[in-house]
């Protein structure tokens, strides 16, 4: 299995480590999954997501390549700015999701999961051919990627660089410094907190990066935590809510929600499965008008569910409404969360069941649903979304009634 720089540290922090695409990651540390988990909504968590794939784009070509292989419009970008993007397929499905970040005018930098990047490495060199002046240049190994998220991670990383932290706004991007070496910052994460970094530095610096901001208080987590994390932010994780349907047709990017930040449709660009994902984009639209929709074009939707019975609905458990079939779970798990006080996190918490599930187009919000676990159908709620980060520096847990 693959390493990250940070690996020696991790086990002997005491982290349970498991293969995660090939990868030899810590799941959890001595405290646990709930306390990482909550640790990060309350003040800080530091991730070593190191085993993402970082792809440099750099060229005169650079802007119009990304245009014809990306859903999202890389000449949008301006220094200092990121976004959420897909390599789409012919059929409007994806190959993988990703994140496009503009630090200087030289170029852009590709951040895939790990499990796809040399898959997508092989995608983007084909596509390059075709370009006279694109260069590709793959920085995992020569690079380390923390993420700190959380409340106070803007308090706990500003004082250890040199130069100044992105804009306060989300997707914003900076280059500072850290011991001398450059150290690349976006506003970005998978967790859902409205505070919340990513920091690219030469691998030889991570440790000493990683020590600094846990000497400051932020907590360590694995991937079992960040997993509950992203699920409570209602977040896709490709092979689950993005790839492959459980009856094996693919997942249209249009299912899911987040998606609409992801694809630009604007005319004067054509990339793959521009076509599919335009008739998604009228289904869904037609769908929101209550007025007719191409059932072929986006057959499902990711939807939030409560569980309300107790019990924990899995990947792969069946979505029943009305007695009838509907969908799957796509990622189910249970996750803590603080009882707020005056708009802040009390001394209380308390644990719920929640899940995404891609079920039939037509499901709507509100609506009492069941999931099939072990032979039992649960009792499940289609809710809005289980976390509001719209406002303040917190992530507030969104409860329905039964929970």
């Amino acid at each position: 299995m693959k390493r990250t720089t940070l690996h020696s540290l991790h086990v002997a922090s005491g982290a349970r480590m498991v293969d995660f695409g090939g990868w030899d990651m810590p799941v959890q540390y001595p405290e646990g999954i709930l306390a990482e988990h909550l640790a990060t909504r309350r003040r800080a968590g530091l991730f070593d997501v190191s085993h993402m794939g970082r792809i440099a784009v750099d060229g005169a070509d650079a802007t119009a390549f990304l245009r014809t292989v990306l859903s999202n419009d890389a000449a949008r970008l301006t220094v200092g700015d990121s976004h959420y993007t897909l390599l789409p397929d012919a059929a409007g499905g994806a190959l993988d999701d990703a994140w496009l970040c503009r630090f200087d005018a030289a170029g852009y930098l590709l951040v895939v999961n790990a499990a796809n990047r040399e898959r997508d490495w092989s995608h983007l060199t084909a596509a390059a051919g075709a370009f006279s002046d694109v260069r590709l240049r793959d920085l995992t190994a020569e690079t380390a990627m923390l993420a700190l998220q959380g409340p106070a991670a803007a308090d706990l990383l500003a004082p250890l660089l040199e130069g100044a932290l992105p804009a306060a706004r989300r997707n914003a991007c900076a280059v500072a410094a850290f011991r001398g070496a450059p150290a690349r910052l976006s506003r970005t994460g998978y967790t859902g907190e409205p505070v919340a970094f990513e920091v690219i530095v030469p691998a030889d610096h991570a440790e000493a990066l990683w020590n600094a901001l846990v000497g400051a208080g932020a907590a360590p987590v694995g991937l079992g935590a960040r997993d509950t994390l992203r699920l409570e932010a209602a977040l896709p994780l490709f092979g689950h809510e993005l790839g492959t349907a459980p009856d094996g047709r693919p997942i249209p990017i249009f299912a899911i929600g987040a998606a609409r930040f992801g694809v630009d449709l604007a005319p004067g660009r054509d990339f793959p499965g521009r076509q599919a994902l335009a008739a998604q984009a009228a289904a869904l639209a037609a769908l929101k008008a209550g007025t007719p929709a191409d059932p072929a074009a986006l057959p499902w939707r990711v939807v939030a569910l409560a569980i309300e019975d107790k019990g924990i609905a899995r990947a792969g458990a069946e979505v029943a409404l009305d007695g009838r079939r509907v969908g799957w779970v796509s990622s189910g798990t249970m996750v803590p969360y603080w009882c707020f006080e005056d708009g802040r996190p009390g001394m209380a918490t308390e644990r719920r069941a929640i899940a995404l599930a891609l079920v039939d187009r037509a499901c709507r919000s509100g609506q009492a649903v069941t999931v099939r676990v072990r032979d039992r159908d649960l009792a499940a709620r289609i809710v809005p979304r289980f976390l509001d980060n719209r406002a303040g520096r917190y992530a507030v847990p969104v409860l329905t009634p039964q929970n």
